[in-house]
Parts: structure tokens; C-alpha cells; sequence
């Protein structure tokens, strides 16, 4: 099991700077660095109800990532504040997959299959509950995964809802299959 600190973000290495601004990883460094108001402006937040503090620190915090203002739509708006939420309670750790993080952290087979089951708003609201599970584990999700299901699950388009179901997949499998190598040792 990691025993990251919640707030924690994975370093980059030199030779690896260009692949670490993406989007994922330029907000979870751009939470870890924050300020300690917008750190807790953004952990506090409701995604679908800002305050206007809260919104001046997403605001801050996505042009950090690169998410330009022009980019900022109805629809994309509260998907990234649910991300940056979630950054800024758990963190964010890239270096495993996150089926192996949940499975690392002790999170019940149940608990992990109503979040991978869960559509729409009882998507929205079970996430951050995972998320505070996570963090008080001392493990931080990989958000490249879990940004990427946010994203595409909330998405109106069809395509994207197939890319969903794709990640959820991918999140399933790292999972079941830790679970079934920690009871074969046992």
C-alpha cells in the first residue's frame, strides 16, 4: 500500500517534463503548490454550487493546467471542478494504474463496483466519498484514469459514454485481478 501524503503529487522526472503538462498532471501541481485557501476552497467545493471563492480558485487552478478560458463550456465546467475537487482532497499519484490503487487501499469489492456501475449525478456524489477513503489510506488515485472517466462519463456524446465504459474496463481489471492475487497468497 503507498503511504503518500494526500496532498501529494508524483514528481517528474527532467527527461519527462513535457509528458507531465498535460492536463492531469499540471493540476494536481498546481493543488500541491496552491495556496492553503485555495487548497481548501477547492476541497470544499460543490461542483454543481460554487461560491464565488471557490470559483476563483478553479478559475486559478485550470489555467494553471493550460485549460484556457476560451476552453471553459457549461458542459465541461463542473467535470473539471469534480477533478480538481478530488485533487484536492486525495492528490494524485500517476505511477500505478487505478484498480490497483483501490484494491491497494482496502476498498470493498462493493464500494468499487457502485462506483464503476454508477451514471449521472450518483456518479458525481459517490466519487468524492471514494476519494476521502482513499486519502484517509494514505493512497492517492491515478487521475489520468480517473480525470479521463470523469470527463468522458459525464459527457452528453455518445462516443464518449462508449469511452467510459472502456475506462471503467480498465479501472475493473487491475482491480479483480489484485484482489485475486491477494487471496491466492493467502
Amino acid at each position: 500500500m503507498s503511504t503518500l501524503d494526500p496532498t501529494s503529487v508524483e514528481q517528474a522526472p527532467p527527461q519527462d517534463a513535457a509528458a507531465y503538462r498535460e492536463p492531469f498532471g499540471a493540476l494536481a501541481a498546481y493543488i500541491h503548490r496552491a495556496s492553503t485557501g485555495d487548497r481548501a476552497a477547492l476541497a470544499r467545493l460543490k461542483p454543481e454550487a460554487l461560491q464565488p471563492h471557490q470559483l476563483a480558485a478553479l478559475a486559478r487552478a485550470l489555467s494553471a493546467a493550460g485549460l484556457a478560458p476560451e476552453q471553459w463550456h457549461a458542459d465541461t465546467w463542473p467535470r473539471w471542478a469534480l477533478i480538481a475537487h478530488g485533487m484536492a482532497l486525495a492528490g494524485h499519484d500517476g505511477k500505478q494504474k487505478l484498480g490497483k490503487q483501490l484494491a491497494n487501499a482496502g476498498v470493498s469489492e462493493s464500494r468499487v463496483t457502485k462506483l464503476l456501475t454508477s451514471r449521472g449525478d450518483a456518479f458525481t456524489q459517490l466519487l468524492p466519498r471514494v476519494l476521502r477513503l482513499l486519502a484517509s489510506k494514505g493512497v492517492a488515485p491515478n487521475w489520468r484514469e480517473l480525470g479521463e472517466l470523469v470527463l468522458k462519463e459525464c459527457s452528453s456524446l455518445r462516443s464518449n459514454q462508449d469511452d467510459a465504459e472502456e475506462i471503467r474496463l480498465q479501472i475493473a481489471g487491475p482491480y479483480f485481478s489484485t484482489l485475486a492475487r491477494a487471496e491466492s497468497k493467502s
